[in-house]
């Protein structure tokens, strides 16, 4: 049994929209918050072509009570149409919806009714560390990855080879996505290898014999399905030339680590240390989104290769993760640069696997990664604001 953390309303007070990954747990989340409420799920094939066919009828079969229903309606992408009456009956009859998704790609490439912003918008990632509390495990999750049913398993390898499957089976083929499925699946593994890096789309289109354009499309694809996103450069007031190009990430590691054919990882090797970074920016994002601190995030690297990983808004927090041991003073270049460049910088962090906290002499935290995720969820380190949580047994 674990808490997830983010905060939904209770039943029949907003309408929104819930995304996120596949398999991340948004329909238990949605069940165990509204276990009352009408359910319409597309993934069952009567329901996707009745509705696929006569949305209108969505109207018809909600009933016309004293009191209106609160309605979940699960993949909901897989007929945009549908949100034309979702608006009508908002609008008309006070009812209140929860429109649950794994892809918005359908829903702003096809124009679909957005509800005019009378939807709020939820997203759910996968696990954290709050939300697994006594049963989490840094390397567990680094190596099986954020999804609550690949996190909890002894043979998470298998589970991934489906998970990827499926993705590409449903989410990418089934809604034609791509004409050319070999090769984006070629893609795939190309792109794993650029995770928590800057992109070069020249370099992976000529890997994978497309063009550039074919390729941006292809990462577009990824972040519309919410499989991955990018994290844009920090460019105010830099006295030097900065690196502009954004990098990208995956949203979970676990899938990295299936595509990129990195089983095992293990502290002290490079690619551990690349998880380990994609490991604190879910950890940043996902307390940002459910407690809705509204933070946004950067990087920072010069020309020269020197870097920070993690700006917080305008330099309120510095943030360098570094899978190591003991932390020297090779490893604070970035911070040290940063400081110099951007007087006005405020906290400097470093996550670490030192077992204790420090701080340095010119005032950067050495936090091992426990403490650094305990103090980020007590909001300690972001701004948050107060949130409620769901229990899922």
């Amino acid at each position: 049994m674990f808490t997830r953390g983010l905060r939904l309303p209770e039943p029949g007070t907003e309408t929104f929209f819930l995304w996120g990954p596949r398999q991340t747990g948004k329909t238990t989340l949605l069940r165990a918050a509204y276990p009352g409420a009408l359910w319409l799920d597309l993934l069952k094939a009567e329901e996707f072509r009745r509705y696929l066919e006569h949305p209108e009828w969505l109207r018809s079969e909600i009933p016309e009570e004293r009191r209106a229903p609160f309605v979940v309606i699960d993949e909901v992408q897989k007929v945009p149409q549908l949100l034309d009456e979702v608006h009508w009956l908002h609008e008309n009859r006070g009812v209140h919806f929860a429109l649950c998704g794994s892809s918005a790609r359908k829903v702003k490439r096809g124009q679909a009714n957005l509800l005019g912003g009378r939807a709020i918008r939820y997203e759910l990632l996968g696990l954290t560390s709050a939300e697994l509390g006594s049963e989490w495990d840094l390397d567990r999750m680094i190596n099986h990855g954020y999804l609550p049913r690949i996190y909890l398993s002894r043979r998470p390898l298998r589970l991934l080879r489906a998970y990827v499957a499926d993705y590409l089976k449903e989410e990418v083929a089934a809604e034609g996505l791509v004409r050319n499925l070999p090769v984006f699946s070629e893609f795939l593994g190309i792109a794993s290898l650029s995770d928590t890096e800057p992109v070069n789309f020249s370099t992976i289109a000529r890997e994978c014999g497309v063009s550039s354009q074919t390729v941006k499309g292809h990462f577009q694809i990824l972040e519309d399905t919410l499989l991955a996103g990018w994290l844009p450069s920090y460019r105010k007031r830099p006295k030097r030339r900065v690196i502009a190009s954004p990098k990208f990430y995956f949203a979970d590691v676990g899938v990295v680590n299936f595509l990129a054919k990195r089983p095992g990882l293990e502290p002290g090797s490079p690619l551990y240390g690349k998880a380990f970074e994609n490991w604190c920016f879910h950890e940043l994002r996902a307390y940002n989104a459910y407690t809705e601190s509204f933070a946004e995030f950067s990087y920072w690297r010069l020309a020269s290769g020197i870097e920070v990983d993690f700006i917080v808004n305008n330099m309120n927090v510095a943030v360098e993760a570094k899978s190591a041991r003991k932390i020297t003073s090779d490893h604070l270049k970035g911070l040290r640069q940063l400081a110099a460049d951007q007087p006005g910088v405020g906290r400097r962090i470093v996550v670490c696997l030192e077992r204790k906290a420090r701080k340095t002499t010119d005032g950067i935290e050495i936090l091992p990664a426990a403490t650094f995720a305990r103090r980020l969820w007590q909001g300690e380190i972001l701004q948050p604001r107060q949130a409620n949580a769901c229990t899922i047994t």
